[in-house]
């Protein structure tokens, strides 16, 4: 089989996948050890049957509907390449938006003491703390698998200054925060969505909450003030059509300052709040 060939097999992700030229080249370059540009520059270069049968099989798990992420192994977030397991979420461009309007609500140097809640694979926690040295950063989550994968990301990317612990939200961290952040689990249990595409391989655990979604969101804002210093921020991810009731939930709680930031698409997806009380 040469690389050519092996392209053509993009039509077999075609009712799958909607990008599926572009997972045959990730599988491609993963089974070839090789960057993408080698596939354009040696078109008609034979696969040895160890290649063959590394592709074959990203292929066919692929046809079976999981995502590539948990197929290879790894997901690009922000500027870090991480481990993914299925323990976790597989991170998405769409929370990038979560880490820049966290960066851009402090001075670049200023000195700082930040949780993400619910931190899966680290990827929040890793990004800001890959940006801001300064800040005391904490990843919590509660389960056991999440944080050693965490731990794993933070060992891989040389980040020693992140802290990561097992529990529940809020419940295992100590002392008080200038900014908590997360990503929280925020489909109600009754959305189609969860049958539909990469979802159905993820954790449900990491994506469903009662209350319409927002059972865990409001737990966390209603917390979050003994953990917040004054003046401190609260920021989630969000639903695109939750974007209301989250405000809502901050102005009922006393929070000030109420925002939603859109994500790429132009979507609602991160509010927060700033809590200026003792």
């Amino acid at each position: 089989m040469r690389i050519a060939e092996a392209l053509a097999f993009s039509k077999r992700l075609e009712d799958i996948s909607d990008s599926p030229r572009l997972d045959t080249e990730i599988f491609l370059c993963h089974a070839l050890e090789k960057p993408s540009s080698y596939l354009m520059t040696w078109p008609e270069k034979e696969l040895t049957s160890a290649q063959i049968e590394r592709f074959t099989a990203c292929l066919q798990r692929r046809q079976n509907g999981e995502p590539v992420a948990y197929i290879l192994g790894t997901q690009a977030f922000w500027t870090l390449d991480l481990e993914v397991t299925t323990d976790t979420l597989i991170p998405r461009a769409d929370t990038e938006v979560l880490v820049e309007v966290a960066l851009n609500l402090f001075p670049e140097n200023t000195p700082l003491r930040i949780a993400d809640l619910g931190t899966g694979t680290g990827a929040i926690a890793l990004a800001l703390a890959s940006e801001r040295p300064a800040w005391e950063v904490w990843g919590c989550d509660r389960i056991d698998a999440a944080v050693d994968l965490a731990k794993r990301n933070q060992a891989r990317l040389g980040l020693p200054d992140v802290n990561f612990v097992q529990g529940s939200w809020l419940a295992p961290l100590g002392g008080r925060f200038d900014m908590i952040v997360s990503n929280p689990p925020y489909i109600d249990q009754h959305d189609e969505h969860l049958k539909q595409g990469d979802v159905r391989f993820e954790p449900l655990s990491a994506l469903v909450a009662a209350e319409n979604g927002l059972s865990d969101i409001m737990h966390i804002i209603n917390t979050a003030p003994d953990y917040l210093l004054k003046g401190g921020w609260l920021l989630f991810e969000h639903g695109y059509q939750q974007a209301a009731a989250v405000r809502k939930l901050f102005c009922d709680s006393g929070y000030e300052q109420v925002n939603t930031y859109q994500d790429y698409a132009g979507n609602d997806r991160v509010s927060l709040g700033c809590w200026n009380r003792l």
